[in-house]
């Protein structure tokens, strides 16, 4: 619920009210060769309540090699690395990202998760995320029979003990979160925004080629769209004056707050009352051990300016999950100071799958 007397969200809307807000168009024109899309985190530069970058806290690095120990388990060896970004406006940013690694040995199951904050307390939301999901699925009554269930059940419970936390302010601040959970040679895919689990798989010809194994989750997504706009909400990218556009973002129907580059997302409760939902969206199939050879599970930072074909590629060069992950991170980093001098958090892992060896 928006709360009038938040100081917060008065500034929010004074800031508003002195931006020249007439570059702003209700319907976007598509980039086209000659006018890319700029990719800012925020919309104003300065913003603590859009996209956040101010006070951004989880660990600037958070590297963890494993092989795998969970019994007839398909993944046999992954790595997980978080690196801080870089905004020259903020000399004191923080990771607002956070990733799991968890194995359940008693159903055979790894949780491979990043988690993407944004928000002035971004960083608070993820790590909160961070530190009891893992818990809540593997407790969940349903968890060694309905692994759907359980995970769905256990975000939304997490949400909600997030929601009456009183040291985070969720008002303008929230995360995504994308999840591969493999429980034996079945892998599922839960997502919320527009973080990605992707598997780089033989094509049948030899070719190593990226699958999408969750969606993500836009503002102009036709499905997610007319829910934003059938809950009141507005759908509309900045136009800077130089004739490059900011991506789509939601937006209250009366208001220009809060500016969210995306469609689902957990916290971020302004943004909710405006058609943003929490809900998960799941997929799932069976790994095979002929062609299915590894995971990627990254944040925007990667996929910002690298494709899941690029990606795949890129890991194809990598000696083992620990290389590939650090190699991904540099890559994407050296793309983002090209294309914006500034350089988002980014959040990779990467897992082997039946003993894979690119090497």
């Amino acid at each position: 619920m928006i709360k009038s007397s938040c100081p917060k969200y008065k500034n929010t809307l004074r800031t508003k009210r002195n931006n020249d807000i007439s570059t702003m168009q209700t319907n976007a024109a598509p980039a086209t060769k000659h006018q890319k899309m700029r990719r800012r985190l925020t919309v104003t530069g300065a913003s603590d309540t859009i996209d956040g970058v101010a006070s951004l806290s989880v660990a600037d690095n958070a590297t963890q090699h494993e092989r795998a120990t969970v019994d007839k388990c398909a993944v046999t060896e992954y790595s997980g690395v978080s690196k801080k970004g870089h905004a020259p406006y903020n000399p004191r940013k923080k990771n607002q990202d956070a990733l799991i690694l968890a194995e359940d040995a008693t159903t055979n199951t790894l949780v491979l998760c990043v988690l993407d904050g944004h928000g002035e307390h971004g960083d608070g939301v993820a790590s909160f995320i961070r530190d009891i999901l893992p818990g809540e699925m593997f407790n969940h009554p349903s968890w060694s029979t309905d692994v759907k269930k359980a995970a769905r059940e256990a975000i939304l419970r997490v949400e909600q003990k997030l929601l009456c936390n009183f040291r985070i302010d969720t008002e303008f601040s929230g995360t995504t979160l994308s999840m591969a959970v493999i429980r034996g040679s079945r892998i599922y895919g839960v997502n919320i925004g527009d973080s990605r689990v992707i598997i780089g798989k033989d094509d049948g010809t030899g070719k190593i080629i990226a699958e999408d194994l969750t969606f993500d989750h836009k503002p102009d997504c036709p499905e997610e769209k007319e829910r934003i706009l059938a809950s009141g909400g507005r759908v509309f990218a900045v136009e800077y004056d130089d004739g490059i556009d900011g991506p789509p973002r939601v937006w209250l129907g009366h208001m220009d707050v809060p500016g969210l580059a995306m469609s689902r997302s957990l916290g971020d409760a302004v943004a909710h009352t405006a058609g943003v939902i929490s809900e998960p969206e799941i997929t799932e199939r069976e790994l095979d051990p002929a062609t299915d050879k590894f995971i990627l599970c990254a944040t925007d930072g990667l996929w910002e300016f690298m494709d899941s074909t690029t990606s795949v590629n890129m890991a194809l060069e990598g000696n083992g999950p620990s290389d590939i992950v650090d190699s991904l991170v540099r890559e994407a980093n050296v793309r983002w100071m090209q294309e914006e001098q500034v350089i988002d958090d980014t959040t990779v892992i990467a897992a082997f799958l039946y003993e894979y060896n690119n090497k």
